[in-house]
């Protein structure tokens, strides 16, 4: 049985004006694909996997179009070549956003469909915080979201889908998708699946996948951050009984829905103002603060100071600030070396909008992998210490610090661009608080731009009744006649 394996995965802020551009993604073509261990999982007897194309940034801004149509083209092209399939499964996130369009993985998962016909099954897995629309519903046989965030369960995502593609290939069962919108779109910082209601919310779809018909069971968040009209939270169920997957769907809309006004931050959380006061009172470590609203992660463009002003101003000592994305500071550091002293604008190079600092500092480290683009600064300022980056980029690993021999369980205060605290993190913070500060994903949702989201959404209006509704893939509805 041959298998086509592919797809296009991040996650866009429609706040952000820095455009994410082909040099943003890693991209996985043919045998790459194959070895890279991200989809080391890609093996069964009788089963030959045919690598196309996969293309990965870190969340940001919007794709530019001209980016994504070449990826596009790229990847119907090898998909056409490797004709013919028994099955195509997409690795995606479903929250990217295409400058001039609005459904970017509608589009996707449709050219497609397009080329394989109507007879190969497709299957697709999602982060819980992708979108959903009845168009890309309606393309797909199989569907798989992650059910935890922070997100541990990425591979056992992508192995559930996969799984689901080979079951059908090898039993002859044909699944279909069904899907009940929830007009709910909240921040991943407020569903956290360690937090509840998430947490309880989240733990029973398991039950569901044991109902009778059912394959798949799966509650998706959506992205908030995305001023589009496709924006929702969903239920989202992959079955062989369609009655089955009709009420399993309803049910978990109508739990999340009646959840809505349940969520809350897990951390403590607050202004950066208050959150500082915390800091500096606190004698425990490591204190581990989130910049919420710059969080490259979740679309954040990751160049704003204005954490690193607000300590500077207190004379705060002793924190470790990971990291803030300033080329222009690190060719700068890299210019005048080790142990030199400089003066550094910091911040404000990629949006205009984002506060910036001017200080003295003296370079500690230079790292330098080879690429211009990945290089990044180690600085002392004013008794703190802060990495730079040429890229954008998180900090949420302890490796990316033990890389530049900080142990961040030794700092006085750790500083990371981040909402909830990735699971490296979060247990050896003490205490973990997160600042509401500003940004292009900034947590005071119902202040967003909000022009073209479906209405009524909660929380952006909160008046509002609510009836779940499965709807089933078209795909379904052809094999019923």
């Amino acid at each position: 049985m041959r298998i086509a394996v592919g797809g296009i995965h991040t996650e866009c802020s429609t706040s952000s004006p820095v455009l994410m551009q082909r040099e943003d993604f890693t991209v996985l073509r043919g045998a790459d694909l194959l070895a890279a261990d991200y989809f080391s999982f890609l093996d069964g007897e009788g089963l030959e996997h045919l690598p196309l194309l996969h293309a990965r940034a870190t969340p940001g801004g919007p794709v530019a179009r001209h980016t994504y149509e070449a990826f596009k083209a790229e990847f119907i092209e090898r998909l056409s070549a490797a004709l013919p399939i028994d099955g195509l499964y997409l690795a995606m996130h479903g929250a990217m956003n295409v400058e001039g369009m609005d459904d970017a993985e509608g589009d996707w998962i449709s050219a497609a469909r397009a080329v394989v016909g109507d007879d190969v099954p497709v299957a697709a897995s999602y982060d819980l915080h992708g979108n959903v629309t009845q168009r890309i519903i309606d393309q797909l046989d199989i569907f798989a979201g992650y059910r935890t965030a922070p997100h541990i369960d990425v591979r056992e995502t992508m192995v559930r889908a996969w799984s689901m593609l080979v079951r059908t290939l090898r039993t002859g069962e044909k699944p279909g998708v069904v899907w009940a919108p929830v007009p709910v779109l909240l921040p991943g910082e407020r569903t956290s699946t360690e937090d509840e209601p998430a947490k309880s919310l989240y733990a029973v779809l398991p039950d569901h996948d044991r109902v009778p018909g059912i394959w798949d069971a799966n509650l998706m968040v959506g992205y908030v951050w995305a001023d589009e009209p496709r924006g929702t939270a969903c239920a989202v169920v992959t079955a062989v009984g369609r009655a089955a997957a009709a009420t399993v769907a309803e049910t978990i809309a109508r739990s999340y829905w009646d959840a809505r006004a349940d969520f809350q931050f897990g951390p403590v959380t607050g202004e950066l103002d208050a959150m500082l006061d915390i800091a500096e009172r606190t004698e425990t470590r490591p204190v581990i603060l989130a910049d919420s609203g710059d969080n490259p992660t979740g679309g954040g463009v990751g160049d704003r100071a204005d954490v690193l002003q607000a300590l500077l101003a207190r004379g705060f000592e002793g924190a470790v600030i990971g990291g803030i994305t300033d080329r222009p500071a690190v060719e700068a550091c890299f210019a005048a070396g080790e142990g030199a002293t400089l003066r550094l604008k910091i911040g404000g190079t990629l949006d205009p909008a984002s506060p910036s600092v001017g200080a003295e500092v003296t370079v500690v480290r230079l790292d330098d992998p080879g690429v211009a683009a990945n290089r990044q600064a180690v600085v002392t300022i004013a008794g703190n210490t802060l990495i730079l980056a040429a890229k954008r980029r998180p900090y949420h690993n302890l490796a990316d610090f033990h890389r530049h021999g900080i142990d961040p369980k030794a700092v006085r205060l750790l500083v990371v661009k981040s909402g909830y605290l990735s699971p490296e993190l979060a247990p050896i913070a003490n205490p973990n608080l997160m600042a509401l500060t500003d940004g292009v994903i900034n947590q005071d949702i119902e202040k967003l731009p909000n022009t073209r989201r479906k209405a009524p959404t909660y929380p952006f209006r909160k008046d509002f009744d609510f009836a779940a509704q499965a709807l089933p893939s078209a795909r379904w509805k052809r094999n019923d006649a």
